[in-house]
């Protein structure tokens, strides 16, 4: 029998409409529509700061800026705190590990920024770093030394020197990805050994060994995310581990299909496992901390779907599926 989860809420980014989608998920994980917030414009990725008090929005159309709104420690409803200009359209937005500051990845920009936060938000950004084409995602590493970032279209998984007490970056190193690959998203594993690297346009996994010691990055394999029969071409989104780390799950917009993937534990090394079809165009999604539920959006289906997944074999099983606003990209939850 299915365990039941912790009480929850489930924040959705809508582009198209322009309004942040709050969601109460209850102890069974059972949605409702709690309440919906309009900022307005192309509302794309966003991040929960670590103390769990402030959600970031990045708008990716004018005023080009990042929203911080304020999490009510009750309701988890949303309001309005501040707002900063950012330099560019931002493909991505993280915070380090202390929260003091932003980080975030421009796709048409080619640049990394780095921005105070304070306890009225995120200030005014206070680096400016150029990438090569088409940065996509930042992240710190679990030490928090490090930073990395990926380049999709010059073809390489970033990493930089960085200071959590003056917030600077300093490029160190590079992993060069093959040519055609395209490297988007990035997730490192619990234990801080592995990144999985998740590549856009031949829509593959790479699964690098992570030394923390010296910032590097050792290749180990290359998995295929794509479906029997795949036919277009490979358009991958987004990839998320398990808590436990046991299930690795990517999404590939053309087929609107999940890639379900194991993680052998000592290794690292995926075997793929199944495939499952999902919302149209699932550019987005997350699991729950439980590592029970899996919550996917479609951009073009406009609504968001429940997956239990069986903590035995990682399978997924649909339990809901409710409308949120138009063409929702990014899924954020809170314990």
């Amino acid at each position: 029998m299915q365990q039941a989860a912790d009480t929850a809420h489930v924040y959705v980014s809508n582009a198209d409409s322009g309004e942040v989608s709050v969601l109460r998920m209850d102890g069974r994980a059972h949605l409702t529509a709690q309440s919906t917030l309009q900022l307005g414009g192309n509302l794309m990725p966003m991040a929960i700061s670590p103390d769990k008090t402030q959600l970031y929005v990045a708008r990716r159309s004018d005023p080009l800026s990042v929203v911080t709104l304020a999490i009510d420690p009750f309701t988890r409803d949303l309001s309005v705190m501040a707002e900063a200009a950012l330099p560019a359209s931002m493909a991505y937005v993280s915070t380090d590990h202390t929260g003091r500051y932003l980080l975030a990845a421009s796709y048409q920009g080619a640049q990394l920024t780095v921005s105070p936060v304070g306890p009225d938000g995120v200030g005014p950004v206070q680096q400016l770093v150029p990438t090569g084409l088409n940065a996509h995602a930042i992240m710190p590493s679990p030490c928090n030394r490090y930073v990395l970032a990926t380049s999709l279209g010059g073809a390489e998984l970033m990493v930089f020197a960085w200071s959590a007490e003056t917030g600077h970056l300093s490029r160190q190193t590079s992993w060069t990805a093959r040519s055609g690959a395209g490297p988007r998203h990035f997730r490192f594993d619990s234990a801080g050994r592995f990144v999985y690297l998740l590549n856009e346009l031949d829509g593959t996994v790479d699964v690098l060994v992570w030394h923390a010691s010296t910032g590097s990055l050792e290749h180990v394999q290359t998995v295929s995310i794509l479906p029997p029969c795949f036919a277009g071409k490979p358009w991958a989104a987004d990839l998320h581990l398990t808590p436990c780390g046991r299930y690795l799950y990517a999404s590939e917009r053309t087929s609107s299909t999940l890639a379900h993937l194991t993680v052998d534990a000592a290794s690292g090394r995926l075997s793929l496992q199944a495939h499952t079809q999902v919302e149209t165009q699932p550019r987005g999604f997350a699991i729950d901390p439980s590592g029970r539920y899996l919550l996917v959006v479609g951009q073009l289906s406009h609504h968001l779907s429940c997956f239990v997944i069986d903590t035995a074999t990682g399978q997924l099983r649909l339990q809901q599926r409710l409308p949120v606003g138009q063409g929702p990209n990014w899924v954020e939850v809170l314990a």
